[in-house]
């Protein structure tokens, strides 16, 4: 495997060992992590842990310590670099460039962008994303606007977080030189996990349904898991486009759109947004949430006053559960949120991931090797959520003359994101395997989407006993 990788894969692999635990201590996650190891590793996959760590304290700024910057910049004048995720603001009104730093509490009110620097670099800053990791250089300098003056954080130099060029139609074409055992390993690996630690086939298969909302597009599930078999590092760590809240207050504003300052929400700005510890997350007016939500969830698109908009975001809602719970023919929803006791909204969830087949982390579980870049990864998996190829197939593949038009929806959708992510080579009919489909993608779609049948049979009298469309298999 560690020939065939490097074969097919080149300089995208990276050596994940035991050393990765400096990086654990340093609280930065994979797909930064990653960008370093590509870059300072030798061809043995070894690392100067004490350079490592200088270059990281010099280049990634901790949001507690931003301070320091800022006095670099406004008391000594220096020019300061570092890595960041940058938001590039296009006034018109005023013709302003500006920039917002998420991460750091820095808004466009304190930022300027000279239009001779925008001129020459903003096809590498915009990137087609709104927000964009890259290095970054700042100075602090007095802008002229007409007659008056301000002192405010100019952008001096921008080098991509990406600097090279993923190639999916050369990922596609890889993905045949390996049996579906052997990529099943690489996507493991790719996530930070040794495929060796997982005792059976199913487990390693539970683990992967977490990454099916990174490569289909409003793809809404739910996982109820077991604490300990790493629901937050799967959706936090592994893709720079996706965001977790953990417990806390979810409020409209913050989900959608906030009306006071005019900002559109997680959903328009990111490819998943992930309610994690869903039992312990307050919604100030359920009412409003449940509304705003049902919308979205149907349709992708809300609207909050007089705003219309829409997003691509999956929303994932993802939470622990008892050992005595963990019975799809009981209500496994009863100790969560009251938002969760509507059935008109849990029936637009597309399917369930029964976390309990994914094994507690163990450090046999951990990636020991060589293994898939995860920076270079979520670069694939981002530019999977634009590929039609899979949806097309699906569409061909399967057939269903009668059954509820959200149940097939919901199949069809989760289906397709498997096919994305264990057989992106299969173009046209005459390449799928039909036993595969069926095994790998189709059944898996209808199991996970059979389970919110059921629990809203449970929940709702109305769906009791409603069974699942049957499809036929055009091949």
């Amino acid at each position: 495997m560690t020939e065939k990788l490097k074969q097919s894969f080149n300089n995208m692999i990276v050596m994940k060992n035991e050393k990765l635990s400096l990086f654990s201590s340093l609280n930065i996650p994979s797909y930064i992590r990653d960008w370093f190891l590509k870059r300072y590793q030798d061809d043995d996959g070894d690392i100067d842990t004490n350079f490592i760590m200088e270059r990281v304290k010099q280049i990634l700024p901790r949001k507690d310590n931003f301070s320091l910057l800022l006095d670099k910049m406004m008391n000594e004048g220096a020019e300061v670099t570092f890595l960041a995720k940058i938001k590039i603001n296009l006034d018109i009104k005023d013709n302003l460039i500006t920039f917002d730093l998420p991460d750091f509490g820095i808004t466009k009110k304190e930022t300027y962008i000279f239009k001779s620097f925008w001129d020459e670099n903003k096809k590498s800053i915009l990137n087609g994303n709104e927000e964009v990791w890259g290095i970054i250089s700042l100075k602090y300098q007095e802008i002229q606007f007409g007659k008056k003056s301000e002192n405010r954080i100019v952008l001096t130099k921008f080098q991509s977080f990406k600097p090279y060029k993923t190639d999916l139609a050369y990922y596609k074409e890889v993905r045949k030189s390996f049996s579906t055992e052997e990529w099943i390993n690489v996507l493991l690996g790719a996530m930070d996990y040794n495929s060796e630690g997982f005792k059976e086939e199913n487990n390693k298969l539970a683990m992967l349904k977490r990454l099916l909302p990174f490569v289909e597009k409003r793809l809404n599930l739910i996982e109820l898991a077991p604490k300990g078999t790493g629901k937050s590092y799967v959706f936090s760590q592994i893709s720079k486009y996706g965001w977790l809240n953990s417990g806390g207050v979810m409020t409209r504003a913050k989900m959608f759109y906030d009306m006071r300052y005019n900002i559109d929400g997680l959903v328009a700005n990111n490819d998943f947004v992930v309610l994690d510890e869903i039992a312990t997350i307050k919604f100030p007016d359920m009412n409003e949430m449940q509304g705003a939500m049902k919308g979205y969830l149907e349709s992708g698109t809300y609207t909050v006053g007089i705003k219309e908009g829409s997003g691509d975001a999956g929303v994932i809602f993802i939470g622990n559960i008892k050992q005595e719970n963990m019975n799809v023919d009981e209500n496994m929803f009863s100790e969560l949120p009251e938002i969760f006791n509507d059935s008109a909204l849990l029936d637009r969830f597309h399917g369930f991931i029964e976390g309990w087949d994914i094994p507690r982390m163990n450090e046999g579980m951990k990636a020991n090797g060589w293994a898939l870049n995860s920076e270079y990864f979520s670069e694939i998996l981002h530019l999977l959520r634009e590929d039609i190829t899979q949806m097309d197939l699906v569409d061909k593949l399967i057939a269903c003359k009668n059954g509820d038009t959200r149940d097939i929806k919901a199949i069809k959708k989760i289906t397709c994101a498997h096919l994305k992510l264990l057989f992106p080579h299969w173009l046209k009919i005459d390449d799928v395997n039909k036993d595969e489909f069926i095994k790998y993608c189709l059944n898996p779609a209808v199991r996970m989407r059979g389970i919110i049948k059921k629990q809203l049979g449970i929940l709702d009298v109305e769906y009791k006993n409603k069974s699942l469309p049957e499809f036929e298999i055009n091949l």
